[in-house]
């Protein structure tokens, strides 16, 4: 409903166009510049060493015995549990590198084209048969084929424990019942199908079994029997004999694998090695193909710095030098690589490349997006903070945690003890990567730091910004191995109290919230420094007061409740007494107005900061409390007077800010036409059910003036309206007849 308020409002804020004033676009321009191109040309024609991937791109539908197939499903990670909940799933997983996957991939299409295309009611008609029909082999069994990239989506496949490939599993509502583990040809494959379907609908398949096609086919006679009739489960005696022949087989090839029938068989999933060799021995950035990249990143532990970049893309030649520079800087500490996506575009695609230069961290199969600034002491300093987790989660005690406060602002603290499994740590370990430039983590088993931070359950998670700890709360063991859900958990905390605000972290700190902004010269540095603990003892206050207010609040929607069940208790109402159990505390800090503290460099950013603000640094510091959603702000007291770096201040000021409306008049860093529309806007998203009565009032009024405005005119050209001069009149419009 929210909306789809916003976008009525939207379209109504459109009929005028909007302006941009230069402040506005001054940091958005500036993030574009660092950050890079978003919208690349087109990549050049596939080349013939591609043909292949052309030609059988699963993307365009196909064929089959003169019937249309769509494309098959192609699953992504993150979607995966939600488009596989419903039915019967046959999925492949598999990488689009490994010789046996492409080998079987015609098997794989041939497959799913047959059955797609396939009459589970054989009296239908093929003429009446349509694709959306009852009769239909999807709709009749609720089965389905898919597949799953396993480079592209390697967490899910982990998830899945995908350990060779190509794998198949039968996923039924999205869990999984069954693999398959027989010779993967098109009638072992068939095989296994075919038992699925017969205890989904038991009965329903033929006992003779059918002709299969060839792989790569694009037909084959149906309601034919195979040339050899197939010993089926649906024949006890057949079936115990196929099962014997099988297993006759199979200790035949154990015994003599010499005289094997050749047939496909999965390419084992390669464990990272550890690495052995001296990385980036010769100072300089490897250029890597897809085979080489799969043998020297995917394959190994090996930390890797690559870009992926285009010839012709300006910021990539910028970054040219810089990159070029960090390499020699790094000899023998990291590995670095480029991957030029103009010649390898399947690689790119698959990691995948938005914009150029995209530049990643690799460590075995998992990844890292770097999108900090491209100059080369940022890139230096990010690559050296990425070695550090090479060696994992490193251990502290007591006597190291304090040391490591007295340089770290936020400190990520995993508590274990014996009881702690290897799933535990596994999952730990997963965290590193996204956490490279943001906080450190380090995992402890230290009684003194257990008790200090009062951890009473083990395994335990928590953050430490300032000595001041907030805990990850865990309903269940499986809850800290979800390394998604903690992963989400940690972005919300893993920012400083008070941040230094750069280009690259600009849009997580002003977006969603109010920001008190400390306005700071590092030119002053007793200033900068005393301005620095006044906004910091501001925010530690600040947070204090929210949480007091918070626990108060939460706590009388408790004791309202207990007086709700102490009251039907007395009146032994027992409805009453339900409907007063029944009730949730439903209260949360989210939903209170979100403040956050920063500072910026008024030296570097002083041309934004007197365009945007219209503060001059060289006047001194100040602060500002910016509201970037409505692209407002205050730089005053009540009293008119300037807010400055002081806790005072700041304090003062500050729930007047909060107040809904403000009790201090806003400022404004855009146009009037886009206050305007910020304004819509805002009040759209506050209060979506009015918006809305608004906007289908405004229309029906707009209506009724139209429809009266219709009315009137065609009442001129009959006639239907009165005229003064005497010679026309409501009963005698046309002009025709005596007149007094």
């Amino acid at each position: 409903m929210r909306n789809l308020v916003s976008g009525l409002l939207l379209a109504l804020s459109l009929a005028v166009p909007a302006l941009s004033s230069p402040e506005v676009a001054h940091l958005a321009s500036l993030e574009e510049d660092v950050l890079g191109t978003q919208n690349p040309p087109t990549v050049a024609p596939v080349t013939s060493s591609e043909s292949t991937e052309s030609e059988d791109d699963p993307k365009k539908p196909t064929v089959f015995n003169g019937i249309t197939v769509p494309p098959m499903k192609e699953f992504t990670g993150p979607g995966f549990d939600e488009e596989a909940k419903d039915g019967y799933w046959f999925v492949k997983h598999f990488s689009p590198y490994c010789h046996h996957c492409i080998a079987i991939a015609p098997t794989w299409q041939t497959l799913y084209e047959f059955y797609y295309t396939s009459d589970p009611v054989p009296s239908s008609s093929k003429s009446t048969k349509s694709p959306s029909g009852l009769s239909t082999f999807e709709r009749y069994y609720n089965f389905h084929f898919g597949s799953l990239d396993c480079i592209s989506w390697g967490d899910a496949c982990n998830d899945h424990d995908i350990g060779a490939f190509p794998t198949f599993i039968l996923y039924k509502d999205g869990k999984e019942i069954k693999r398959f583990e027989d010779r993967k040809d098109m009638e072992n494959l068939s095989n296994f199908v075919e038992d699925a379907l017969e205890s989904i609908k038991p009965g329903s398949r033929p006992v003779n079994g059918f002709r299969l096609p060839e792989p790569g086919a694009t037909s084959v006679e149906t309601g034919v029997p195979p040339d050899v009739p197939l010993g089926k489960d649906k024949n006890a005696a057949a079936g115990a004999a196929a099962g014997q022949q099988h297993m006759d087989s199979v200790n035949s090839a154990k015994e003599n694998p010499a005289v094997a029938s050749p047939t496909l068989s999965a390419t084992k999933m390669l464990k990272p090695t550890n690495p052995t060799a001296t990385p980036n021995p010769a100072g300089t950035s490897i250029p890597l193909t897809a085979e080489s990249f799969q043998k020297l990143v995917t394959t190994t532990q090996d930390p890797w710095f690559i870009k992926f970049y285009a010839p012709w893309c300006h910021h990539c030649q910028a970054l040219a030098p810089n990159w070029l520079q960090m390499s020699k800087e790094l000899k023998g500490k990291l590995n670095i690589g480029e991957v030029n996506c103009d010649v390898e575009s399947r690689l790119c695609k698959d990691v995948p490349v938005k914009g150029y230069p995209t530049i990643h961290f690799f460590r075995g199969g998992e990844r890292v997006e770097y999108d900090g600034l491209r100059g080369l002491g940022d890139l230096v300093s990010y690559a050296k903070k990425a070695l550090d987790v090479g060696s994992g989660v490193a251990y502290v005690d007591a006597a190291g945690f304090k040391e490591m406060e007295e340089t770290e602002e936020v400190i990520f603290v995993y508590f274990y003890d014996r009881a702690t499994t290897s799933e535990d740590f596994e999952a730990l370990e997963r965290l590193t990567l996204s956490l490279i430039g943001h906080a450190k983590l380090v995992k402890t088993d230290s009684a003194v730091l257990a008790d200090r931070f009062k951890i009473h359950t083990w395994p335990r998670l928590l953050v430490s910004r300032d000595s001041r700890p907030s805990y990850y709360t865990a309903l269940a063991p499986r809850d800290m191995r979800d390394y998604r859900q903690v992963l989400d958990w940690m972005r919300t905390v893993w920012l400083p109290i008070v941040p230094e605000l750069t280009a690259s972290n600009s849009r997580e700190i002003m977006r969603g919230r109010l920001v008190v902004l400390g306005i700071l010269s590092r030119e002053h540095a007793d200033e900068f420094i005393s301005g620095k603990r006044e906004i910091k003892n501001a925010a530690l206050e600040w947070m204090d007061k929210e949480t007091h207010a918070f626990q108060l609040e939460r706590q009388e929607q408790r004791d309202a409740k207990q007086l709700r069940i102490e009251e039907a208790e007395d009146r032994n109402d027992q409805r009453a007494l339900r409907a007063a159990k029944s009730i949730r505390i439903q209260i949360s800090e989210e939903d209170r107005r979100q403040v956050g503290f920063a500072w910026i460099d008024g030296v570097f950013w002083e041309r934004w900061i007197r365009t945007t603000y219209g503060i001059e640094v060289k006047d001194g510091e100040r602060v500002v409390i910016n509201d970037e959603d409505s692209k407002r702000y205050w730089d005053t007291t009540a009293s008119g007077a300037p807010i400055l770096p002081s806790r005072t201040s700041i304090l003062e000021t500050l729930p007047k800010v909060v107040a809904d409306p403000p009790k201090i008049s806003p400022k404004y860093t855009t146009g009037t036409i886009e206050h305007i529309y910020f304004n819509v806007k805002g009040f759209s998203s506050s209060h979506p059910w009015l918006s809305l009565g608004l906007c289908v009032g405004a229309v029906l009024i707009m209506g009724y003036w139209g429809r009266g405005r219709i009315r009137r005119a065609r009442g001129g050209l009959n006639g239907g309206f009165f005229q003064l001069d005497g010679k026309e009149g409501l009963l005698n419009g046309s002009g025709v007849g005596k007149v007094d």
